[in-house]
């Protein structure tokens, strides 16, 4: 391998390819990778940039290989496609990317002749099917959970309003002024119990306004109230795509949003450690059964001990919370509003990483 490497570095300047030669290739929702004979990117389409996260302006004419710790795997392949070895290669493969989650792939590698290219590598995630259907069953379920709330929520609101009013009454005719402290513990326990249903309804009183909103803002504004309330100890990163565009959407929703996430993970946290609010734009996505060009792609990641895989996959339903104390409705709100918006929202979360992904569609 090592010989190979220096014989690259001898080779004339890679080939230039109009990027319009593959226009074609990015209308593809599995991720194309075309290399040279020396293993450089001549072209990567939008599904490509967003499975490995980069630019195609910043690999063209780069070593594919390079961006991977186990890049004998990508070398290997394009020794065999220009010795002749096959027209045609399937295989799972696991790319180990420094620094970051390995990648588990379905790739097919296809020999070129002529012009154009070498090899063509065509790449799926293995679990993207399987995190599509666990996605539709989850969103079934929390459908399903949040109106048995919603309707047991209406239930309990109207005997509420009696039990205070018959207490106020009670109250007043009490003779002995120390009795009052047992009407007032009524009277509080309906206040707050009202006050939770309020919570519980709130997703579906309130009507989604439809205006630009600059995502950047609803991130600072956010972090600012988070780092106001842990001013030492706690770090908020700002990692933002300054090309964004603007969605359209309700920006108090979208602020309620992200506050729900970012303070849970100060609270999960206690307010010692790194919270990263990170932007990027994703290009080709599919949420729920729509395609759409372009999506925002936010990510609210925290360094803190993860989610207890108890409820790791119930967090989003109503009243299920991980921190003693937690009403449990923060994230089903959340979840909420962002399917209001048309997006999605997932968690991935393990011991020193928790990512909370929210996709939203841009116009």
């Amino acid at each position: 391998m090592t010989r190979k490497r220096e014989a690259i570095a001898s080779v004339p300047e890679p080939l230039i390819v109009d990027r319009a030669h593959f226009a074609g290739l990015d209308l593809l929702a599995l991720a194309v990778v075309v290399l040279d004979a020396q293993g450089r990117v001549i072209f990567l389409n939008q599904a490509a940039e967003q499975l490995f996260d980069l630019s195609i302006k910043a690999v063209t004419g780069q070593p594919f290989s390079r961006l991977f710790a186990n890049d004998e795997l990508i070398d290997s392949l394009v020794v065999e496609a220009c010795n002749g070895s096959f027209g045609q290669k399937r295989q799972e493969l696991v790319l180990e990317r420094i620094g970051r989650d390995p990648l588990m792939l379905n790739s097919t590698a296809i020999a070129l002749e002529g012009p154009v290219g070498s090899l063509l590598l065509e790449f799926r995630e293995l679990d993207l099917r399987l995190r599509h259907e666990r996605g539709d069953r989850f969103l079934d379920t929390a459908r399903a959970n949040r109106e048995i709330v919603r309707n047991l929520a209406h239930e309990i609101k109207n005997p509420l309003g009696g039990l205070r009013g018959a207490a106020q009454l009670l109250e007043a005719e009490l003779p002995e002024p120390w009795l009052h402290e047992y009407t007032q513990v009524i009277i509080k326990e309906a206040d707050r119990l009202q006050a939770l249903v309020d919570r519980l309804l709130a997703p579906h009183r309130q009507a989604r306004a439809n205006l630009p909103v600059n995502i950047h803002e609803v991130c600072e504004r956010v972090r600012t109230v988070v780092a106001a309330e842990y001013p030492r100890g706690l770090e908020i990163e700002r990692d933002y795509d300054a090309s964004l565009p603007e969605l359209h959407g309700d920006k108090e929703q979208l602020i309620q949003v992200v506050l729900n996430l970012v303070r849970n993970a100060a609270q999960a946290l206690h307010g010692q450690g790194r919270i990263v609010l990170r932007t990027r734009i994703a290009r080709q996505v599919t949420i729920g059964t729509n395609r759409h060009k372009l999506a925002l792609d936010l990510h609210v990641i925290d360094n803190g001990p993860g989610i207890p895989e108890e409820i790791r996959d119930r967090i989003f339903f109503p009243l299920i919370s991980g921190r003693e104390g937690g009403s449990g409705l923060g994230l089903s709100l959340a979840q909420s509003f962002v399917h209001q918006h048309g997006g999605t929202i997932e968690c991935d979360s393990r011991p020193g990483r928790t990512d909370f992904r929210i996709l939203l569609p841009l116009p």
